[in-house]
């Protein structure tokens, strides 16, 4: 996590949340949710991270969105990381879905 994390922060990564999914969800322990402001800052995010990760001996990292401009996943096994602009985090609210609260969040979603 510490190293998913760092990556994230060194590449100005925003509101980084680490949610546990152990017990609660199959196909991972953790996810980790990220905002970046363009579409060109979440596809830098993200191949940075997952140099990191293939330098860690992690394999088998898949992807969706890579390029895309608003939300990059990447499925590292035990971790899934989901990286979005600031507009389509608020959509799709998953740490609302799994029950996390940030700051701000009363306001936002009611």
């Amino acid at each position: 996590m510490r190293l998913i994390v760092t990556s994230l922060e060194d590449d100005k990564a925003e509101e980084v949340v680490v949610i546990d999914l152990a017990g609660k969800a199959a196909f991972a322990d953790r996810m980790v949710v990220a905002s970046g402001l363009a579409g060109r800052q979440l596809t830098a995010m993200a191949e940075h991270l997952i140099e990191k990760l293939e330098r860690d001996g992690r394999r088998n990292i898949r992807t969706e969105g890579l390029g895309a401009s608003d939300w990059v996943l990447i499925d590292a096994g035990d971790v899934v990381v989901h990286l979005f602009r600031p507009e389509a985090r608020a959509q799709y609210a998953l740490e609302k879905m799994w029950g996390v609260t940030l700051p701000g969040d009363e306001a936002r979603f009611g």
